[in-house]
């Protein structure tokens, strides 16, 4: 067995027992592109001898997805296939886990004119709604692993020939997501719980209010009540611990959808909609984005704004520490499964109903009374950096720090 077949098997065990981990009888959805069919076809054996009852592939071509996009009438674009809608949640309705497998390529669609792009992710999220409210209430246990596609791993290490760039960034995967090491899933377990430290703290001091400020940014952000910080490992309604993201290095959890003042400027680009946005502001009052700039990709950023009212707010913030591997390895990875797993973020669009006490069974009306901020998109921008502050406001207005140059102010050990 060579190497990059060692790494392949064990990174099919990595994302099947410590990402979605597959339950014996429970089927599996794996979205994939056909590039990545090594790894699916080590991913459904491995499945299958664990027990799973069926092993379903989404396949996707980069290549299809382009022509469809630049070529199909907009009456296509703008119509999700209602039966594959209904596929999608059936599965989920009858527990089936969803690994998808993930490593577009950044630049895909850049000679497409946005507006067509922003119709079908629209008609897409509004026909997924359902099918994506049931993962992201953790009704079932999913993960997120990346694939080194060829035009991704160009686009990472553009001096590379296309051979030596997905051997390169490949090698980048294996060290991020230690399969590297002699037990991955060991170091998994002990990975998890610096996760679950951080995250157990900061449940505990329950701040009204995040401070942060950097170059370019200054802004307020005011967490939901009973809002609950998630990170690393989580857990699913059925009582099945599984990593949803893979990498993972942060902690995140819900700000109030009404709260956010002041601005916020980008520290890595924003791979969305098949283009990439580079360089931009953000300005919020009340919690709603008034202002805006991107020095490229300023078109696709309207449309994401665009996309509905909860667009233009905060559905996430995340912590990271400069100290991550992903940070460390000095690499834009333009994905952003991994940049943001470098940087402090903050995601647009819908918030995780697991993030407050009781969100799951939250209605409508109660969602926006307690701020829970809810959208058709979720898309997670990176503004961390080795000089950004962060301040933790108590109920009773004391201003703790938290991170000090892009790194925690905390030694959890000793609070422990």
């Amino acid at each position: 067995m060579t190497n990059y077949q060692k790494q392949l098997e064990k990174y099919a065990e990595l994302a099947l027992v410590k990402g979605v981990n597959i339950q014996k009888g429970q089927g599996l959805i794996i979205n994939a592109p056909i590039e990545a069919a090594d790894l699916v076809r080590t991913i459904s054996a491995k499945a299958y001898g664990k027990g799973a009852k069926n092993v379903h592939v989404e396949w996707g071509d980069e290549v299809l997805s382009f022509l469809k996009m630049k070529n199909a009438p907009e009456s296509v674009l703008e119509n999700f296939p209602k039966w594959k809608a209904e596929g999608l949640e059936e599965m989920v309705e009858d527990g089936y886990s969803l690994l998808t497998v993930y490593g577009p390529n950044p630049d895909l669609l850049k000679d497409v004119d946005s507006e067509r792009i922003a119709k079908a992710t629209k008609a897409n999220g509004e026909a997924l709604k359902k099918y994506r409210e049931y993962l992201m209430n953790d009704k079932t246990t999913w993960s997120i692993v990346a694939y080194p596609q060829q035009a991704w791993a160009q686009k990472v290490f553009p001096e590379a020939s296309a051979e030596e760039a997905q051997a390169k960034l490949w090698d980048q995967i294996a060290s991020i997501t230690r399969i590297d090491q002699e037990d991955p899933l060991k170091a998994w377990d002990e990975h998890n719980e610096t996760l679950r430290q951080a995250r157990e703290y900061l449940n505990q001091k329950q701040y009204k209010k995040l401070h942060y400020k950097a170059p370019g940014t200054d802004l307020s952000i005011e967490l939901v009540q009973n809002h609950i910080w998630h990170g690393g490992s989580t857990t699913s309604q059925q009582g099945t611990e599984f990593n949803p993201n893979m990498p993972t290095e942060e902690v995140f959890t819900m700000p109030h959808k009404y709260g956010v003042q002041g601005k916020v400027t980008s520290t890595k680009p924003l791979a969305y909609g098949g283009n990439l946005i580079e360089n931009f502001t953000l300005t919020f009052e009340n919690g709603k984005v008034v202002d805006y700039s991107a020095e490229a990709g300023e078109e696709t950023l309207k449309h994401l704004l665009e996309s509905d009212d909860g667009a233009k707010r905060l559905g996430e913030v995340a912590l990271v520490p400069n100290e991550s591997p992903i940070s460390q390895s000095g690499n834009i990875f333009f994905n952003t499964l991994y940049d943001e797993n470098a940087s402090c973020h903050l995601a647009l669009g819908k918030a995780y109903p697991t993030n407050i006490e009781g969100g799951s069974s939250l209605s409508e009306d109660q969602m926006d009374t307690q701020g829970v901020n809810d959208s058709l998109v979720h898309e997670d921008f990176m503004m961390g950096s080795a000089e950004l502050d962060i301040d933790g406001e108590t109920t009773d207005g004391e201003f703790e720090p938290i991170f000090r140059k892009g790194s925690w102010a905390i030694d959890f050990n000793s609070q422990n």
